[in-house]
């Protein structure tokens, strides 16, 4: 089922103005949004795309997806690509939540998601889902409140966040949602008052253990958000009424559904039909909440997953990257040494930037994340030097880290990992051109394996048919014994590698170093 608020093109719309998509495919839709900046951060929405997937009921008892859920799913996606069409690369973000985390055919779908998409799909954290929720209910209620809780009840999961203005400070996300509850209490689509005590019951056991954590921490308004909630809010108060959900009229609201006592009886003034087969169980995640958190009030608003993923795109293009926060984070709380990952980092850029055209490789992002596994690759300094590139991969594939999609956190640490010893071939099958960036961190620790301000020689790294070639003075050589036989070991280590290193010798003199 597809639902469209508008049809339009864009290229003649828009002339020479640049729109931002975010593409948000959960357990139950896919959503695209497409939008114009404005001032003060704010967003024109020019286009809206919805797809009924409903990829969660797809998986079976094994964790994996079905082939028929794939290919509705890929489906869906060919017909979401026509919106992406001439919109600028850089300026679209395709997240992926619960359902392509707990997949275990996830990679199956997403790699040929994107070869529909032509466009790369991130899986995220249900943390650094929560954290975009908030970010795009946040800017989208308009309320004088500082400190807010957002909740969203997606079909896989549901995150409770709470915060001031817009900066998170408690982030969960839930194993729950509309579909798995549905499911697993509401599967013959019977609705009785004792399936929704046991769905509540169920909801209660997932959110009880957390229920002091967001207690703890006042709030002055409490924030609904995601379809789920909208459908209940429509649910109790109809379409023009105030947004807002209350724990008595939810109460009227279950008593009213187990009288109909089954699915197939819920009517359009109650919910839409492509909805009611999972409304029962978003109602009793929604009472269970309420319940637990004591929510009197609960407002109800449009801004969720897909407008903070287009709020966090708007900054990576304002140098307002919260990327960059959490790796500045992460060197100050694992006492990285600064000024030599600095040092590192200048070095492996040099070296990016005289491979870049050869290799083809992106400005932007690849750039980027050899920076960022450059400044932390000794960041598993902090737990034992022994194997500390091991403990580095370790930390940066399982730290929260806002801002960083599942994918990009474990290139980060394959990088990490891959900078020193042994060339790790067996972490680069699924991502070899990765490799790439690997050579230019291995050469970077070595040229600067002494740690000092010493500067370097003037080199050259070239291209060629087996992979790269270093050009070193041969006077700075016969004084740097250490660092050509670094230099040799690292020969050595590469000869595993996709891309081979040989060491040439210039006889030009250290009179130009960097």
């Amino acid at each position: 089922m597809i639902e469209f608020e508008s049809n339009r093109e864009f290229p003649d719309l828009l002339g020479t103005l640049q729109p931002f998509a975010a593409i948000d495919l959960g357990s139950n839709n896919f959503h695209v949004i497409i939008a114009m900046e404005r001032p003060n951060n704010r967003w024109q929405i020019i286009d809206r795309h919805k797809e009924l997937t409903r990829l969660a009921q797809g998986i079976d008892e094994t964790n994996v997806i079905s082939r028929q859920s794939l290919n509705r799913a890929l489906r869906a996606l060919e017909r979401v690509s026509q919106r992406l069409r001439n919109l600028p690369r850089r300026n679209i973000r395709v997240v992926g939540t619960h359902t392509l985390r707990a997949a275990n055919n996830a990679y199956e779908f997403i790699r040929q998601g994107e070869e529909v998409l032509g466009h790369r799909i991130e899986v995220i954290s249900g943390r650094e889902e929560a954290r975009l929720i908030y970010l795009g209910a946040s800017h989208s209620f308009e309320h004088r409140s500082r400190n807010r809780l957002v909740v969203d009840i997606g079909g896989g999961s549901t995150e409770i966040v709470q915060g001031t203005q817009f900066q998170p400070h408690v982030l969960q996300s839930f194993h729950m949602g509309c579909i798995s509850l549905t499911d697993k209490c509401f599967a013959d689509g019977k609705m009785t008052p004792k399936r929704f005590r046991r769905a509540r019951d169920v909801a209660l056991d997932e959110l009880q253990p957390f229920r002091f954590l967001f207690r703890s921490r006042p709030w002055d308004v409490a924030v609904g958000t995601s379809g789920t909630l909208q459908a209940v809010q429509f649910a109790l108060n109809g379409l023009n009424s105030t947004k807002l959900i209350t724990y008595d009229r939810l109460t009227q609201l279950i008593e009213k559904l187990c009288k109909l006592g089954h699915v197939e009886k819920i009517t359009d003034d109650i919910c839409n039909q492509n909805r009611a087969p999972v409304f029962a169980g978003g109602v009793a995640i929604a009472d269970a909440i309420l319940q637990t958190l004591d929510i009197q009030e609960l407002h109800v608003t449009d801004g969720a997953l897909r407008e903070g993923v287009l709020y966090d795109l708007l900054g990576r293009t304002q140098k307002k990257d919260i990327r960059e926060t959490s790796v500045q984070d992460l060197i100050a709380r694992f006492h990285i040494d600064t000024e030599h990952c600095q040092r590192v980092t200048e070095t492996a850029l040099e070296l990016f930037q005289q491979v870049q055209h050869a290799w083809s490789l992106d400005e932007l992002e690849e750039k980027n994340l050899l920076r960022w596994a450059s400044l932390l690759h000794e960041i598993g300094m902090d737990i034992s030097h022994s194997k500390y590139h091991r403990h580095g991969e370790y930390l940066l594939q399982h730290l929260d880290l806002a801002g960083f999609s599942q994918s990009d956190q474990r290139r980060l640490a394959i990088l990490v990992r891959a900078h020193r010893r042994r060339f790790p071939l067996e972490l680069f099958v699924e991502n070899p051109a990765l490799s790439k960036l690997a050579s230019l961190l291995r050469l970077a620790t070595v040229l600067r394996r002494n740690r000092s301000d010493e500067p370097t020689p003037t080199y050259c790294l070239n291209v060629n048919d087996s992979g790269l070639d270093l050009k070193l003075p041969r006077d700075w050589l016969r004084d740097h014994r250490l660092t050509l036989m670094d230099l040799q070991q690292e020969v050595a280590y590469m000869r595993s590698a996709p891309y081979q290193l040989t060491l040439s010798v210039t006889t030009n003199s250290d009179r130009g170093a960097n």
